[in-house]
């Protein structure tokens, strides 16, 4: 049984790194794709903890994410020097700081805005705590979109630019990678970090489910006023699954930001914390492999229909708008989906059962 399960794991490592190998004979677009539906893994993980886990219906998530980003982009772009006299003169080429820095300073900033979230709703539940997670979320995005008068801290509704792509022991992820005859793509360099960041925060949720603390949290889920009665500090753990949560959010932020190069208020909208909610909920709320699962599924599901919804576009010659028409077929798939497994496409084995008791 073990060999077994060894030769498993294997050969989806093996697949997993072949992947943007493949994906690359067909040009930079589908390894893009890949590398954005990791990063929505990322998220639905750190989301998972909060509503899988302790079961605090979180639709504010996206603003740690936007917090990730913002940051790096910060800390990794002219934009500090230009706008501020001090920083001119301490870098006058600009703020370029390396991701050994920015990581942890992401996860850091991030969860402690998770906690600065959770703190003001630890009376709150059910749709009383989604109202004010909600509003915190669109909070952040208007600071964001608001925060260049009077002085110019995130470039308004502009956005800040010229963000510096990562450099990993002297490789710079932005260019392509020359290794003999064979060219490795900034698209498919980016999947290796962003593949490597998922494997470690896969392993780190399933340390976390099968701890004292994890336990702890489903029983919160359970039952809050059994757990109180039981001596667990439902306080103390709220908080930190809501600063949990959000530093998985604020790294993968940062990877956004270095991905892209330019970040905007518009990348955090309300709909973005929608659909990482989504995610979580089609997958299977609380089952790591049911959440990576919906992820992959709703990340890549609006790229392959964007081809469908322009070829229907063109067979009634443009009477139907293509992006409308693809946000309907995704509502359409997603409505099917939870109609026929309305406790996700991989639902937890324990999800409904009482959690078992803490060791």
């Amino acid at each position: 049984m073990q060999a077994k399960k060894l030769i498993t794991f294997l050969l989806a490592a093996i697949g997993l790194l072949v992947v943007p190998l493949f994906a690359q004979q067909f040009g930079s677009g589908p390894v893009r794709i890949i590398d954005l539906a990791l990063l929505y893994v990322l998220l639905a993980l750190g989301l998972n903890i909060v509503v899988g886990y302790a079961g605090l219906l979180d639709l504010g998530y996206v603003a740690f994410y936007a917090v990730g980003s913002y940051l790096f982009a910060l800390m990794a772009s002219p934009h500090l020097s230009e706008n501020f006299e001090a920083f001119r003169a301490a870098f006058p080429d600009g703020v370029h700081s390396p991701l050994w820095i920015v990581i942890p300073l992401a996860a850091g900033v991030a969860a402690l805005f998770g906690v600065a979230l959770g703190a003001p709703t630890l009376k709150l539940r059910g749709d009383y705590l989604a109202i004010v997670t909600l509003g915190f979320g669109e909070i952040i995005r208007v600071f964001l979109n608001n925060l260049e008068h009077p002085v110019n801290v995130t470039n308004g509704p502009r956005g800040i630019g010229q963000i510096d792509s990562f450099h990993i022991f002297g490789v710079n992820l932005g260019k392509s990678l020359q290794i003999g005859d064979y060219t490795l793509p900034s698209v498919t360099l980016y999947y290796y970090l962003f593949l490597a960041l998922v494997v470690g925060s896969v392993i780190i949720c399933y340390r976390l489910e099968q701890s004292r603390i994890g336990r702890a949290w489903m029983a919160i889920r359970e039952d809050e006023i059994a757990a109180k009665a039981m001596g667990i500090n439902t306080r103390n753990l709220k908080l930190l699954a809501f600063g949990m949560g959000a530093t998985f959010g604020g790294v993968a932020g940062a990877m956004f930001a270095s991905f892209q190069g330019f970040v905007s208020p518009e990348s955090f909208s309300l709909q973005e914390s929608v659909m990482i909610v989504a995610m979580v909920v089609l997958g299977g709320i609380g089952h790591i492999p049911g959440v990576i699962l919906g992820a992959l599924l709703l990340a890549a599901l609006p790229e392959v229909l964007r081809y469908v919804a322009g070829d229907i576009q063109q067979m009634t010659d443009g009477r139907i708008d293509a992006s409308i028409l693809r946000q309907l077929l995704v509502a359409l798939a997603m409505i099917t989906i939870m109609l026929i497994r309305p406790r996700g496409l991989w639902p937890a084995p324990e999800h409904g059962k009482s959690a078992p008791a803490a060791k």
